[in-house]
């Protein structure tokens, strides 16, 4: 018994649970409301997975470092270090943070966010604390959207066309983010892997197989299309980067500001590093995917596949970038690693609905993992990814967010959360 005890204390403490909220007065829930807006943004912009990456993880470093350089700081800043104005309300900067990125990425909203920011703040206490937070909360934004504005996001390249067995036949835009600035990772380059199997090859030819069978929509599967369907996550959608953002604010649900501000920082920083090495190796092996693999299946060299021209994805569409690695899985990978190192566990039950789940229906998962796990192998059952691509995918997204845990938003002294929970 007194084992388990000490393990839910260690848990707890590992996760910010122990600390005491940072700000008196009203309760706002900051995070969530103003991370909704950003998926909603995301949403009606249309916005590619790599750009909304990005902007939840600009909208999450200027409310991390608003309130955190209202703490003294106690933690390592993501970007803009503290100290702020000496008893600042860290709500108004967190509220005030947020508004100045989401208006500066989408100012098409503006009203929007203006009507928020002012019924955020007509919840604090006015006066002075309330005001320095606000002013506090929007120099901080200003310079992360300063310091991101020339990050390599932009003008978006483009990748052309190739040819031959095995190269991704159609043109691909947003090549950039391959050498964007990374928001927490030193050199995004050392998560690129290798190549995928060689066309000749047995393990090519047992992908091959595999997402010809489970990926075919001459085949009914209502089960495997359900679940891709679920992960799908199209253009107009939150992205794969917004699923996890929505299962965070789940999970988290409750923590004090700082605690959830820490958490949603660590986790969109990873998001939007993980898209550099996911371009990069796309851009760099230019993998073909399995419609056109299946129908040319006689030009591979390899004895043990075999071509089908009437062969069709059950997602509908082939797919719009390289084969190698799945993006999706990279993004998933990612973010279930950073949820388990921040909770110390894996294993936290949750339910979710994705913008994509077939009737609204909601799915319940044992772990992170799990659902990373879903999301990845749905790309295989759409017909749109080799399985060696899922997993190359995960393994991107784990290895480059356990950087991301050993080395940012860190306390300056004292035990930090890092490894075994907490040291």
């Amino acid at each position: 018994m007194r084992k388990i005890v000490l393990a839910l204390v260690l848990g707890l403490a590992g996760a910010g649970l122990s600390a005491p909220a940072a700000a008196a007065g009203p309760r706002l829930d900051s995070v969530r409301v103003w991370n909704e807006l950003a998926v909603a943004a995301v949403r009606a912009t249309r916005a590619t997975d790599a750009d909304a990456a990005r902007t939840y993880a600009m909208l999450n470093v200027a409310v991390y470092d608003a309130v955190n350089g209202l703490a003294g700081p106690a933690r390592a800043p993501a970007l803009v270090p503290g100290p702020g104005p000496r008893g600042a309300d860290p709500q108004a900067a967190a509220v005030a943070a947020a508004h100045t990125v989401l208006v500066r990425l989408d100012p098409d909203r503006t009203a929007g966010y203006d009507t928020q920011l002012q019924a955020d703040l007509a919840a604090l206490r006015p006066g002075h604390r309330r005001d320095a937070g606000v002013r506090w909360g929007r120099e901080v934004a200003q310079r992360v959207v300063t310091s991101r504005a020339d990050d390599g996001s932009a003008p978006v390249q483009s990748q052309p066309a190739g040819s031959g067995p095995g190269v991704f036949r159609a043109e691909w835009s947003g090549t950039q983010y391959r050498a964007v600035r990374p928001f927490a990772v030193t050199d995004p380059a050392r998560y690129i892997p290798g190549p995928p199997p060689a066309l000749a090859g047995l393990d090519y030819a047992a992908a091959f197989a595999e997402a010809a069978l489970l990926g075919d929509a001459a085949i009914p599967a209502p089960d495997k299309l359900a679940t891709f369907r679920f992960w799908s996550l199209p253009s107009g959608t939150g992205q794969p980067p917004g699923e996890w953002v929505k299962i965070a604010l789940t999970v988290s649900h409750g923590l004090p500001l700082p605690t959830s501000a820490r958490l949603m920082a660590l986790l969109t920083m990873t998001l939007a590093d993980t898209t550099i090495p996911t371009v990069g190796t796309k851009f760099t092996y230019r993998h073909w995917r399995p419609a056109t693999a299946i129908h040319e299946a006689e030009t591979d060299g390899n004895p043990s596949t075999r071509p089908d021209p009437d062969w069709a994805p059950r997602a509908g569409s082939a797919g719009g970038t390289p084969e190698y690695p799945s993006g999706h899985s990279s993004y998933s990978g990612a973010a279930a690693a950073v949820l388990a190192g921040f909770f110390c566990t894996d294993h936290r039950s949750f339910t979710h609905t994705t913008d994509t789940a077939p009737g609204g229906q909601a799915r319940t998962y044992p772990s992170f993992s799990a659902a990373a796990a879903e999301a990845g192998r749905s790309r295989v059952y759409g017909g749109q990814h080799f399985e060696f691509s899922n997993q190359a995918g995960l393994a991107i997204g784990r290895d480059l967010a356990a950087e991301v845990l050993a080395t940012r938003l860190l306390k300056r002294t004292g035990p930090t959360h890092h490894g075994s929970c907490p040291l």
